[in-house]
């Protein structure tokens, strides 16, 4: 499909309906902008929440790690 966009004085963009149907884009998705040799690439981005370790998160971890080793020492006895 290819459709002619018109770009806004604030430079926005407005996808076509059946666009935004085809890859299920809705209010707030992530699109990326690539430059590629033949022009501008855009394509659907996803975001992954990272969680950054706090030293008591890391804590947690290896105490966690810690009870599942006992626990499966005394599952092997």
């Amino acid at each position: 499909m290819k459709q002619t966009l018109t770009l806004s004085q604030r430079g926005t963009l407005t996808l076509p309906k059946a666009l935004r149907e085809r890859y299920a884009l809705k209010s707030d998705d992530l699109i990326i902008a690539e430059e590629t040799a033949e022009g501008i690439l855009l394509r659907p981005a996803t975001a992954v929440p990272v969680e950054m370790y706090t030293d008591t998160r890391i804590r947690e971890f290896e105490e966690g790690e810690k009870e599942l080793e006992a626990y499966l020492r005394k599952k092997r006895k």
